[in-house]
């Protein structure tokens, strides 16, 4: 298999955004002059909307630990995507990996990575009403926001899909009939950086039928430069979308919203520089790795340690890695009487990805990967909403379904044969104590091969070959779903809800591999190394003789050595044939909520609350250890929370805060090996936490806010989890969760009970200051500042030691000014302003390469200048 790795030349959104501003042109030539903007007052602590129950309500009312901002907030705040967005929210986790289409998320340390596609998302994702089954398409920009609500805890009742941990909700801005919503948007910063947006509303029928049209670009060099390829070229930014809506309101009964969207992304991206290298252990003399080979294939060996900071990296060619993200959602409200309303929700979308990854992270031309995925779906929700003085109730039904399709390959490159037999002659001998055995026995087989004695050896890791598989899922979901609030009192309040989910999967994996005179390694038992190099012992000291027929059939230790491919099955799980896989999986729960409220004043809300949540069971497409289930169960949760809202009108002073203990069950872990992906369900896993957030308005001109965020997480049970394995390699010291079987053999697998789960701090704080400035009656400014706290971060599931990220702080900064006269911000800003260094929530064993570790790198300081101009 030959791969070009040809110059990218970007597209540019530029185009798109001018039509956009020709839009703006008519739009304000005929919109009625706008009253004059005036200087914003003291105004004390705001009422927030959210509809974290499917209504909208004041957040300070609702029994829900759930975090709020409005568009205008996030633009303030130069917020430009899920990643940027977690600063602000206590519990939420956000990072990138392996690719621009691979996104993570958690809440409440409940999470699930998007490196196995057989795996559904722990935190529900939903852009007006819609849920998305990809994490991947909501990393995109949020762009023309009206508000982000982050809800913490299970949300096994209202949403769309069940989930676990939590859900995020992103309503977007309305099409308006009023005009002086429309915007333009540019930001320009460091990197390159480069983004444009706009927006305007078109009134089509006046207070009838309104349109909308939002678009936006964004481009920035990378921030991880690469040997060969040049500077500041790895982890770019190049993105861009629209979205189409139309409004219908022909009475004051009905509304229909129709929403169209696209977007896409095509990134070099992402870069792992060396964290630990295995040039030679750390611990103990004479022992050496892949990487004192590497020069000799031609690669660049990193040091690791500080100079994983200097953000540089070697690989044969740049990460491709694309994705296209498309839908089309129409939402009907329709208000029987003062009373009921119906709602309905219908939404067809389409989700594309392409990765073409150098995944042995060197510039040794060795192996990578392709990743071809296809997903579309179709949702629809339907529900009757009733409200009055005591009741109010939600009941409805929600259907889902998908297609998923992936196309992945692993495949070998040049050298890779060289580098194979290189780790299987290291892996040789450490095995037998005498350096240089495996060539020997590589030699002593070609010698007998010249003399006619065997078949002659054939390459045992050819290039090109692929390890191939095409998975397929068809997925069907149903529920029935009700929750009612009653008020016994004015002061108390009972919420009760249940959901009855059924989920109907079929799956289907098939795995192959082909290459130069291979097409399936048929011989799926690795040839016997140890007879081969006894029976060589034996010839050279004359205790075999090959002229007798005991001698002769000595030579079948050598079978196998003939076949291509004879190396890939003493490689790792990754390089060995497996079964393929067609199953179909049914599942039914019941899961629900139920909370009551207290509310003494108008300022002061109790409640205490328990819920559940669910997600459904899959199956493990990447090749995975024989005899090791490729299914996984659902992960269900349960969570109890008490919380406290309370306001002090008199201080300005606001306090939310509430305490929860979760319990996982049969929760989904996905860890690197180093040979592929350990998907399993890992048993139960508990949290305690906390979660604090205040605002304090102690003068006209100054407001303070804290979140905090206390995740103490561990598995409670996790009996067959991954082993340490560079700690191990480097010291020499075996895992304490290791085992014995019944036979007195090590355990493959380690018991990671009571460890940490990686990925997720145990605390986390963020201090906001934001103070006002005097400029002039014209000119509204202030000045914020950002403090972030976020503590150790264990960075794989194995809780190696070298797998630890110390605590780190960030600083972020920014200058706001609104030019009322025009109508026009300008926000000068910095994000992580002393250019900390620290490794973004994971780390993984080098593929193929034991005992060194990369790791993927936060952002670095960047900086810029965002001018809104509002008409």
């Amino acid at each position: 298999m030959s791969h070009s790795h040809l110059p990218r030349f970007k597209r540019t959104p530029i185009a798109l955004i001018i039509g956009l501003s020709l839009a703006f042109s008519g739009t304000v030539a005929n919109a009625q002059e706008q009253e004059q903007p005036t200087k914003p007052e003291k105004q004390g602590l705001e009422t927030i909307t959210v509809t974290a129950q499917k209504r909208a309500q004041n957040l300070q009312e609702v029994p829900v630990s759930v975090t709020a901002f409005t568009g205008d907030e996030m633009a303030e705040s130069v917020i430009k995507d899920m990643y940027d967005l977690q600063t602000n929210v206590p519990g939420l986790g956000a990072f990138q990996s392996q690719s621009a289409t691979n996104s993570s998320f958690s809440i409440r340390g409940v999470g699930t990575s998007s490196q196995n596609f057989g795996l559904e998302s722990s935190v529900g994702l939903y852009v007006d009403g819609v849920y998305r089954a990809r994490q991947n398409s909501l990393i995109n920009n949020l762009v023309d926001v009206a508000a982000v609500e982050v809800l913490r805890g299970p949300q096994g009742t209202l949403f769309g899909k069940n989930t676990p941990s939590g859900a995020v909700l992103v309503t977007t801005a309305l099409p308006s009939h009023s005009g002086g919503d429309a915007f333009l948007e540019a930001t320009v910063g460091n990197y390159g950086l480069v983004n444009l947006s706009g927006a305007t509303s078109i009134s089509a029928i006046e207070d009838v039928l309104a349109f909308r049209v939002t678009a936006f670009g964004s481009q920035r060099d990378g921030t991880i430069s690469d040997k060969e390829f040049g500077s500041d070229i790895v982890n770019d930014r190049d993105r861009w979308g629209a979205r189409a809506q139309a409004l219908y309101t022909p009475n004051e009964d009905v509304t229909l919203r129709v929403i169209a969207d696209y977007a896409e992304i095509n990134e070099i991206c992402c870069g792992a520089p060396v964290q630990l290298s295995n040039l030679s252990a750390k611990e103990i003399d004479g022992k050496f790795g892949t990487d004192a080979a590497l020069p000799t294939l031609g690669g660049t060996v990193f040091a690791g340690g500080d100079a994983f900071y200097d953000r540089e990296i070697a690989v044969s060619f740049l990460p491709e890695s694309s994705m296209k993200d498309r839908g089309l959602s129409a939402q009907l409200d329709w208000d029987l009487d003062e009373n009921y309303t119906v709602v309905s929700i219908s939404a067809i979308r389409k989700f594309e990805s392409y990765d073409n990854l150098d995944t042995d992270f060197t510039d040794a031309d060795l192996f990578g990967t392709l990743n071809d995925s296809q997903q579309s779906s179709f949702s629809q929700e339907l529900r009757i909403d009733y409200k009055s003085d005591k009741l109010n109730y939600i009941l409805g039904a929600y259907y889902f379904e998908q297609d998923l399709d992936l196309e992945y390959s692993l495949y070998t490159d040049n050298i890779f044969d060289g580098f194979a037999l290189g780790v299987l002659g290291q892996n040789v001998d450490a095995l037998t104590g005498s350096p240089g055995s495996f060539n020997a026995l590589l030699g002593g087989i070609d010698n007998l091969a010249a003399n006619g004695l065997i078949a002659p050896r054939a390459a045992g890791a050819p290039a090109g070959t692929g390890f191939n598989h095409v998975a397929k899922q068809k997925h069907k979901s149903y529920a029935l779903f009700g929750q009612f609030d009653y008020k016994f009192t004015d002061e108390l309040t009972l919420t009760a809800g249940l959901r009855f989910t059924s989920e109907d999967k079929d799956l289907s994996t098939v795995f192959t591999e082909v290459g130069p005179g291979i097409n399936g390694l048929a011989n799926n038992t690795p040839v016997n190394l140890v007879g081969a190099l006894t029976t060589l012992g034996g010839i050279g000291a004359g205790l075999i003789d090959l002229t007798t027929a005991e001698g002769q059939a000595s030579l079948a230790n050598f079978s196998g050595f003939d076949q291509a491919g004879w190396a890939f099955l003493l490689l790792g799980d990754t390089t060995r044939p497996r079964a393929d896989i067609n199953e179909t999986l049914s599942d039914d729960q019941v899961t629900g909520t139920i909370k009551l409220s207290y509310q003494p004043d108008s300022d002061t809300l109790w409640y205490a609350s328990y819920g559940e949540g669910y997600k459904s069971g899959g199956t493990n497409t990447d090749r995975i250890a024989t005899g090791f289930n490729p299914l996984f169960d659902a992960e269900t949760s349960q969570a109890f929370e008490i919380g406290l809202k309370k306001d002090f009108p008199d201080q300005d002073l606001r306090i939310n805060a509430a305490t929860h203990y979760t319990t996982v069950n049969d929760f989904q872990a996905n860890t690197f090996t180093g040979n592929g992906f350990n998907l399993q369900n890992a048993g139960d896993y508990e949290i305690k936490g906390l979660e604090l957030e205040a605002t304090w308005l102690p003068t006209d001109s100054l407001e303070v806010n804290l979140g905090y965020a206390l995740v103490k997480a561990k598995y409670k049970t996790f009996l067959a989890g991954n082993c340490w394995t560079a700690y191990t390699w480097h010291t020499g010291i075996a895992d304490p969760g290791r085992g014995t079987d019944a036979d007195g053999n090590p355990n493959r697998f380690c018991d990671r009970s009571g460890d940490r789960p990686g990925g997720e701090p145990e605390n986390y704080a963020v201090l906001s200051l934001k103070q006002d400035i005097e400029m002039s009656d014209s000119i509204y400014a202030y000045v914020q500042g950002e403090y972030t706290y976020t503590s150790e971060i264990i960075l794989d599931g194995s809780n190696d030691p070298y797998a630890v990220q110390d605590g780190y702080s960030l600083v972020n900064a920014r200058l706001f000014m609104n030019f009322l006269d025009y109508d026009m911000d300008v926000i000068v800003w910095a994000r992580n302003l002393l250019d900390e260094e620290y490794i973004n929530r994971t780390n993984f064993n080098t593929p193929l390469q034991e005992g060194k570790l990369n790791a993927y790198m936060a952002e670095p300081r960047t900086f810029g200048v965002t001018v809104k101009k509002r008409f």
